[in-house]
């Protein structure tokens, strides 16, 4: 396991995340900057995101960040959007109950109401991190909204998640849509709340993105999706609330084992379930650091007919989870038709208006992109080395390196031709500072996958040596088959074969 502090300034001196930020104002807790790799990186994590959605049906949408009061007030925000919050006795110091409690005590069981996380405190003694003196008897209820103003009096609030802003245009999804049910929607964008003590880094921030995930459908369309059968066999680590109850370890399950034991309640609750799962494995996230946690009765929102988590074994904090995958009901397009005096039922194909039911995959892109820099950093070993940044090669911030082996000779303005060609193609760097070996170490860094050397034997032989990050492998290639030979390892081809292995 990586030591938590040599992890964090990896991904401050390797140009990841910089924060909290401004940093030249002593840093705001919960607010952080992407650096040029963390940035490329988060990129690619989207990008692998819209690429599974939209194979899968689902269309993107960009729905304003700021609206009126009345909207939070319909969906509930306003009213019940809050947090547990315990202070200090004695320094007032702030903090989230039971984010703190499994902070410290990751097996702890999770709290469903504030007697027990009162309880809690009291059993484990636990004291203020900063002062070590008692906590206040109480838990304050905490509204995570951010307020603002529109013009000169408009009450307004940023947004705490994108999936209200996306509901509201569901008339307008209805006739693009041809009037036909299901369809689905999917948002990626800045999302803003008012969290207590934000702590772990880009795990709990208060400016951070979401990329959510719409199905509009009837609810007699749930059990006759048609697309639960191209996913009933695929095998999923199923934790139910009763194998947590008993202390045992997910179990391993078809989709359709699942549903037969009344894990899941629809055919199209399972099917997005599995998208989820789907999602976080495009993402890079191994699959044996993945578990689907079902929602406790007691836990569920009242109006949630399902509800599971995705969460991801962290190297730095252990399980955490990323993502949550509910069945709404009507109760959004309820709740704002009361608000709005608009009609929001529609025709259903077999007769009559309805309003249809939405199930939902919902996550941010920073706690993936946080699992992905955890999971694949490598901490140098017993101080020898350098640390490595495994990333798997389609996620990686820089693809490819073309390095001269000498800035002399005519070899540096030979490379830089090259480099000219590639990043046409895939975003490379050109790097002719230091010992070639010590470049590569550099690269290994920060995870390029591939690193190209031009050489003497360049300028005659039209040749270049290709290097392999993960196995330190070379072979030599000619120049005119760079971009094919870098194709096809993107795509999976072996690295062996592509060349004279040197």
């Amino acid at each position: 396991m990586a030591d938590t502090k040599e992890f964090m300034s990896f991904l401050q001196q390797k140009g990841f995340v910089w924060g909290p930020s401004p940093e030249i104002y002593g840093g705001l807790a919960g607010f952080y900057t992407y650096g040029p790799n963390g940035k490329l990186l988060k990129h690619n994590i989207e990008q692998a995101i819209r690429h599974i959605f939209q194979r899968n049906e689902f269309w993107e949408v960009e729905c304003p960040t700021v609206m009126q009061k009345e909207v939070w007030e319909a969906s509930g925000h306003l009213g019940g959007f809050t947090d547990p919050m315990i202070k200090c006795y004695n320094c007032k110091a702030a903090f989230r109950a039971d984010v703190l409690i499994h902070e410290f005590f990751p097996d702890a069981p999770q709290c469903t109401n504030d007697d027990e996380l009162l309880s809690l405190v009291k059993e484990k003694q636990m004291k203020c991190p900063n002062c070590k003196g008692p906590f206040e008897e109480r838990i304050i209820k905490h509204n995570l909204m951010m307020r603002t103003t529109i013009g000169v009096d408009t009450e307004a609030y940023n947004r705490p998640e994108t999936a209200t802003t996306t509901y509201l245009p569901f008339l307008r999804y209805y006739d693009h849509f041809r009037k036909k049910l299901p369809f689905g929607v999917f948002q990626i964008g800045k999302a803003y709340r008012n969290e207590i003590s934000p702590r772990q880094h880009l795990l709990r921030c208060r400016e951070f993105t979401q990329a959510e995930g719409q199905l509009f459908l009837f609810p007699h369309q749930k059990n006759t999706f048609a697309a639960y059968d191209s996913v009933k066999n695929n095998i999923l680590p199923f934790w139910s609330h009763q194998l947590q109850v008993d202390k045992k370890a997910p179990v391993w399950l078809s989709v359709e084992e699942a549903m037969t034991r009344g894990y899941m309640k629809s055919k199209a609750y399972a099917w997005l379930l599995h998208l989820a799962f789907e999602l976080f494995i495009g993402m890079g996230i191994p699959q044996n650091k993945l578990r689907l946690r079902q929602h406790h009765p007691d836990e569920k929102a009242f109006y949630a007919d399902d509800a599971w988590d995705v969460e991801i074994e962290l190297q730095s904090f252990g399980w955490t989870e990323c993502c949550g995958v509910h069945d709404r009901t009507d109760y959004d397009l309820q709740q704002h038709e009361k608000k709005s005096g608009v009609i929001l039922s529609v025709q259903a194909e077999e007769g009559g208006k309805m309003h249809p039911h939405i199930l939902e995959i919902a996550f941010g892109t920073d706690r993936p992109a946080f699992a992905v820099m955890d999971l694949f950093y490598q901490a140098a070993e017993k101080g020898e080395g350098k640390p490595m940044f495994k990333v798997p090669y389609v996620l990686a911030p820089v693809k490819v390196a073309v390095l001269p082996l000498m800035k002399k000779d005519g070899l540096a303005e030979h490379a830089q031709q090259l480099y000219a060609t590639i990043s046409k193609v895939y975003v490379a760097k050109y790097d002719e500072s230091g010992t070639i070996g010590r470049r590569y170490l550099r690269e290994d860094e920060t995870g390029t996958p591939f690193c190209i050397t031009v050489d003497y034997d360049s300028l005659t032989k039209k040749e270049v040596t290709l290097r392999d990050r993960d196995s330190g492998r070379q072979i030599r290639i000619a120049e005119q088959d760079v971009l094919r030979v870098l194709g096809a390892l993107f795509d999976g081809a072996p690295f062996e074969g592509q060349g004279k292995v040197m």
